[in-house]
């Protein structure tokens, strides 16, 4: 076996590890004390069209004022709190009031399909549920009586006896002292998406949330307290609720809610953030539409080639060149400005930052740093940042007090790679009410004390300690030939391309491999190349076969660049439906469901094979 390990080691003893503040309610309540005045949550107001900021003095006394509500009801310790809302300044309050009476929170997503909302609740026997609005409370009430653990359901955004509003003046009128849990209590359970059957409930622990927390924010930390991101990760799962939400709290940082994917560009204006977390999709199409813009104008593209040539001679040059300055202040600084012309550090996840882009981004001002983990791992297993080094085309090098080990049982000890095992203070406790899934997932034995668990992905350590991802065994398969195929590495660089929104390779026990594309129609009625195919419906740029033989080789051209011939799909299915949470075929991490879309499209695709 490989393995890379941080720190200075653990011991049996692991309360040395965890320090203090190592539960979220002392994490919360030191950093309202030490920044009660500093500006906490931002929230765009929809009439007034500007943010509106909450101070961390402010937030306490609503934390405050609903935990002694949730006495009153009866909330014990271990009891479980639910919320169905999207990221806001009452999320927080909800999460932390439970925490303060030792609850245990379950956060799930707004939009959600209903099945998965039940389920949940059901599974993690919720005893309290808040809910964003009137619309969902009647859902829930629908199947309420399905669940015998759920005592009552509360309106976020709503009034009456049963909104979060009249809780919180009952809670003012009782208060209740915050109880401080053990790092070793469990404090969340984070719902994986269920790729492959039900969702599994991840149980953390305030020491796993904690000490996660105190990684990202040292590994960033550059003393700035003014510091403020723009948030657009869900805190349903661990990426945006570590790296945006506890690390900020922890830090006496800012944080403002992002109105949507399609609002981000207005928003970085708005707030001009000076960090964010992001997965790698959104600075692709932003990088893109920068491509196209300066496409159009033969002005602007000359200047712009100049700009990035010096940029390349500059790399590694602690004293920039008067060129290179100059074009800076010329090109570099309007695209600066695109992300408020303060952004210093992005934070990437989920998949892996194309390096090139990377390289650009970093060559413009805003760094961009790819770490890994999962949900089992709170997330942050590695990462790349200004203290600990950016290696481009690498997740970094393991957190403190982290083991990482290449388990190469199951490929053979000649392959350059095998299965990422992982041993730390960031391990999960286990999947709720699943011990057989538990067991099969955490290793036999620990780390000094700290727990390991398989990852399920596939990776490599160089010598410099920096760890590679190579692909995911879950999603492998061999074809005919006996060669190995990881269709997620081939549908990440199909999506580069700015004619592709979405793709599936398929090719199991096939002579080839064949993929499913949803074209970018917006980006083929745009551009100049295919404008002229993509004016009619959806429908209709599909059925020309002009275009999507177009499309068909430069996907083909593309993948040559990276991929090895058996690799590359030798056929293709364009179809005008997206994969998306509502229609069944994406997580709310933005997952492919692979045995729905197969469902689906199965036939189609392995028609592809007799034509």
């Amino acid at each position: 076996m490989v393995e890379a390990t941080a720190g200075k080691g653990a011991s049996a003893n692991l309360d040395a590890y965890y320090i203090k503040p190592n539960n979220l309610v002392d994490l919360f309540e030191e950093s309202a004390v030490r920044y009660a005045d500093k500006n906490l949550f931002g929230t765009k107001n929809k009439d007034t069209n500007q943010y509106e900021w909450v101070t961390y003095g402010a937030v306490a006394e609503r934390v405050n004022n609903l935990r002694g509500a949730l006495h009153k009801l009866g909330l014990s310790k271990g009891e479980k709190v639910g919320v169905i809302v999207s990221n806001c300044t009452e999320w927080f309050v909800c999460a932390n009031a439970t925490h303060g009476l030792g609850g245990i929170f379950v956060p799930m997503y707004e939009k959600e399909l209903q099945k998965v909302w039940q389920y949940i609740i059901s599974d993690a026997s919720i005893k309290y549920l808040f809910v964003s609005n009137q619309n969902i409370y009647d859902i829930v009430m629908g199947f309420k009586k399905d669940i015998p653990s759920l005592k009552d359901v509360f309106v976020i955004f709503g009034e009456g006896e049963k909104s979060l509003a009249a809780l919180e003046k009952m809670g003012k009128e009782n208060p209740a002292p915050s109880y401080k849990p053990h790092w070793s209590e469990t404090a969340f359970i984070i719902y994986t998406s269920g790729t492959t059957g039900d969702p599994k409930g991840v149980m953390l622990h305030h020491g796993n949330m904690t000490h996660n927390a105190r990684e990202c924010h040292d590994t960033f930390d550059e003393g700035d307290p003014e510091e403020v991101g723009l948030c657009i990760l869900p805190w349903a799962h661990s990426f945006g609720l570590t790296a945006d939400l506890h690390t900020y709290i922890l830090g006496g940082w800012s944080l403002a809610f992002a109105e949507s994917a399609d609002k981000l560009l207005i928003n970085f204006s708005e707030v001009k953030p000076t960090h964010m977390s992001a997965v790698p999709r959104v600075f692709n199409i932003i990088y893109d539409k920068i491509q196209q813009g300066v496409a159009a104008d033969p002005v602007k593209k000359q200047f712009f080639d100049a700009a990035c040539a010096e940029a390349v001679k500059n790399r590694g040059l602690s004293e920039k060149t008067k060129e290179f300055k100059d074009l800076d202040a010329l090109v570099f600084s309007q695209i600066r400005a695109i992300f408020g012309g303060r952004l210093k550090h992005v934070v990437t996840g989920g998949a892996m930052m194309k390096p090139e882009i990377a390289l650009f981004f970093a060559d413009v001002g805003v760094p961009t740093y790819d770490g890994y983990g999962l949900s089992e791992t709170t997330p942050v297993i590695s990462n790349n940042s200004p203290k600990r080094g950016n290696k481009y085309g690498t997740v970094g090098k393991p957190f403190k007090d982290t083991r990482v080990v290449i388990d190469k049982s199951r490929v053979g000890e000649d392959s350059p790679d095998g299965e990422i095992v992982v041993y730390g203070a960031q391990v999960m406790q286990g999947y709720l009410n699943k011990p057989a899934v538990t067991k099969e997932a955490m290793m036999p034995d620990t780390w000094n004390g700290f727990p390991g668990v398989r990852t399920g992905d596939r990776g490599w350590i160089d010598e410099d300690g920096y760890l590679h991802i190579t692909g995911r065994f879950k999603d492998e398969y061999k074809l005919e030939n006996g060669k190995y195929v990881h269709p997620e590495s081939i549908e990440n660089e199909m999506k580069l391309l700015r004619y592709v929104s979405n793709a599936v390779v398929y090719g199991e026990g096939r002579l080839f491999n064949v993929a499913l594309v949803v074209p970018d129609f917006e980006a083929l009625k745009t551009d100049p190349k295919t404008s002229a195919w993509a004016q009619g419906s959806r429908e209709e740029t599909i059925a020309n076969k002009e275009c999507t033989d177009f499309i068909s080789k430069e996907i083909t051209e593309h993948l040559r660049k990276t991929f090895g011939g058996y690799e590359i799909p030798q056929r293709f299915l364009y179809i005008t439906e997206d994969f998306t949470v509502d229609n069944g075929m994406m997580t709310q991490t933005m997952k492919l469901i692979r045995r729905n879309i197969m469902k689906k499209y199965g036939d189609q695709l392995i028609a592809l094979y007799s034509t």
